[in-house]
């Protein structure tokens, strides 16, 4: 057991598979291990690469191996999967994983910190009772609609418009009914205040975050963002550059180049999908009020909106804001929330 240089180690819910190999690639070992005995396990190993799936639980796992000593590596799925010989199953992933972690042009996800999974904690809970209370109007909007009663889309006008209709009495709204909304509206204003809480909280983070204050600096990106990012990014370290860093939330073009012609198509979308709405959002939030600055930022956008669609010139903010140069990745130590 003590030339063993590599492994890949497919984790699960309860059963986790692992693949050794030595430093000619040699294999040296397979074996399937109970969650309860990983740890012990791989403490009677000597130091060695560990390379694992970038999926749930990855992170946790990452640091407990780490602290035996392991240098532990993360790796996307899509980039394990052209690794893997003949059909998919635990053993065959396994061996994958064993490979793709050895390549040196591998590209490897940055292994969060427990501080960092619990600011995104924040937001997801947040995310959660959004879309709960989306549902939740949308269900009081469907209701209201069998009554006659119809109104715009929105929540704030649900919050204005709904209390005046559980006060009128003319407008034939059974009494069963009545008191179905009356409760429904009591949840939807929990669900308001728990959002404020969240918010609240997303603020003082990003407060108490010296990273975070500097980012909010920039165009575009307030607490909600800025706090994501710090959170999400892991070790800023990983990315060259903050094109690099644009390009992995999936904000860079799609490439069909060949023969030497360049041919560029929509965003990619790969990455996280939460953190590239809200940069996006936030440059939509920035283009509404470009006509007022005067800035050379400003004067680049304003022009962009006017010869392209807003969608367009909102993914191009968004990737510039990251990508620009020394604006904010480029000097990657000064968002690195474990050296504010």
């Amino acid at each position: 057991m003590m030339d063993i240089t590599r492994c890949g180690l497919d984790i699960a819910k309860q059963v986790f598979q692992v693949h050794l190999v030595n430093e000619r690639g040699a294999v040296k070992g397979r074996k399937t291990l109970p969650r309860a005995r990983v740890l012990e396990y791989f403490a009677q190993l000597p130091p060695c690469l560990i390379g694992m799936e970038a999926c749930g639980g990855a992170h946790y796992w990452a640091r407990e191996l780490s602290k035996l000593g392991h240098t532990v590596k993360l790796m996307a799925a899509q980039f394990v999967i052209p690794y893997r010989k003949r059909g998919k199953n635990d053993v065959n992933d396994a061996e994958a994983i064993c490979e793709a972690v050895g390549r040196p042009n591998m590209h490897f996800v940055a292994v969060k910190t427990e501080e960092q999974q619990a600011v995104l904690m924040v937001h997801r809970a947040r995310s959660l009772v959004m879309a709960n209370r989306t549902a939740l109007s949308n269900q009081i909007r469907g209701v209201l609609g069998e009554f006659g009663l119809v109104f715009a889309k929105g929540v704030s006008r649900l919050r204005a418009q709904l209390p005046q209709i559980l006060e009128d009495a003319e407008n034939n709204l059974p009494a069963l009914a009545r008191e179905v909304l009356a409760g429904l509206l009591e949840q939807f204003h929990e669900l308001d205040q728990r959002i404020q809480q969240y918010d609240g909280k997303i603020r003082e983070l990003a407060q108490q975050s010296d990273p975070a204050r500097r980012l909010m600096r920039l165009e575009s990106i307030g607490p909600m963002t800025a706090t994501a990012i710090v959170a999400g990014m892991g070790d800023p370290h990983v990315f060259k550059s903050g094109r690099n860093y644009a390009a992995s939330l999936g904000l860079a073009p799609r490439q069909d180049s060949s023969g030497g012609k360049t041919r560029l198509g929509s965003i990619t979308k790969q990455g996280d999908r939460y953190l590239r709405t809200l940069l996006v959002h936030g440059a939509r939030a920035y283009l509404r009020v470009v006509d007022k600055k005067t800035d050379q930022k400003a004067a680049w956008a304003q022009r962009l909106k006017e010869r392209r669609h807003v969608n367009v010139a909102a993914v191009a903010l968004a990737a510039n804001t990251l990508a620009s140069p020394g604006r904010c990745l480029p000097r990657v130590q000064s968002i690195n929330p474990r050296n504010p």
